[in-house]
């Protein structure tokens, strides 16, 4: 079992981010966050519904994720401060920020080019797992159809492309995978904050690759400990998905097959997982810092 040292490490830690600083939850409170957050779904909702009710606010439907989506998170976060501050108040110790910037020789650019790269190599890789799900129901299609086509492109990239990585990565790697680290082995707590990750998407057709994706995303935070950085690379996959799903086509399409054949499709298969595989094995050489200070091993 790892155990957290106490250290003095709040360097390059996001001000509003700083507010979580002292809270590093256990498994215990993986679940209280995840009741928090379904709570904060379903107000997200009723606040919704509530301001649909308006009059002449009927036409802003398709806005309504950008109400809903940012209120689901503030049980949880308003939990998480209290808890923190509690902690700070009354228990000994330094806290553990939840961003830092332990990218070791190659820098953050470095890392942030490789990271964009190797997300979308990883995307590409989840795309054979998909096959061994049943064909997407017809109530998904049609809410996947009225966020890429029926809401503003705009609209859509600002909850996916900004709000999603923000808010999720906060949770799933800052606060779950962060305070796990402290409590767990590195590997289940990589695989228990995936599984989290995974559960938030509500279906297995996001669940799955939220799942491969969240393994890399874990692996990348419990490397560098760099918020900055998974925010980045959920931002490449949500942006990535988000302007494919405009061309009908790719929106439209069960997997890349559908349009590759089969040598492309062996072949960028092959190239993407050695892409991942490479930026692992250098990952792991080149920024060994930060693993040893959120574990303390």
């Amino acid at each position: 079992m790892s155990m957290m040292s106490p250290r003095r490490s709040t360097r390059r830690s996001f001000d509003l981010l700083s507010n979580y600083t002292y809270y590093l939850p256990d498994i215990k409170g993986v679940f209280i966050l995840l009741v928090f957050l379904f709570a904060g779904a379903l107000l997200g909702n009723a606040v919704t519904a509530l301001f649909m009710m308006i009059p002449g606010a009927e036409g802003l439907g398709a806005y309504s994720m950008l109400i809903s989506y940012p209120i689901m998170f503030i049980p949880a976060m308003i939990y998480a401060s209290s808890r923190s501050r509690f902690n700070e108040a009354f228990e000994a110790g330094e806290g553990i920020p939840v961003d830092r910037s332990d990218f070791g020789r190659l820098g953050f650019w470095v890392l942030a080019i490789m990271a964009i790269i190797v997300t979308l190599s990883a995307s590409f890789l989840t795309d054979p797992l998909l096959k061994i799900l049943p064909p997407t129901p017809e109530w998904f299609d049609n809410l996947t159809e009225q966020m890429l086509v029926g809401t503003p492109l705009w609209a859509t990239l600002l909850s996916v492309s900004v709000f999603a990585p923000i808010f999720e990565e906060w949770l799933c790697r800052g606060l779950v995978l962060r305070g796990l680290l402290a409590h767990i082995r590195p590997v289940w707590a990589m695989v228990i904050s995936s599984l989290f990750f995974a559960i938030i998407h509500l279906n297995p057709w996001q669940a799955l690759p939220a799942f491969i994706l969240g393994m890399l995303f874990a692996y990348v935070y419990y490397k560098t400990g760099s918020l900055k950085l998974t925010m980045l690379m959920h931002c490449t996959n949500n942006t990535f998905a988000a302007l494919v799903g405009q061309n009908e086509t790719f929106r439209e399409m069960d997997s890349y097959t559908e349009i590759l054949a089969g040598w492309q499709y062996a072949t960028l298969l092959a190239a993407s997982l050695f892409i991942l595989v490479v930026f692992i094995l250098i990952l792991k050489r080149n920024v060994p810092a930060a693993s040893e200070e959120i574990t303390g091993e």
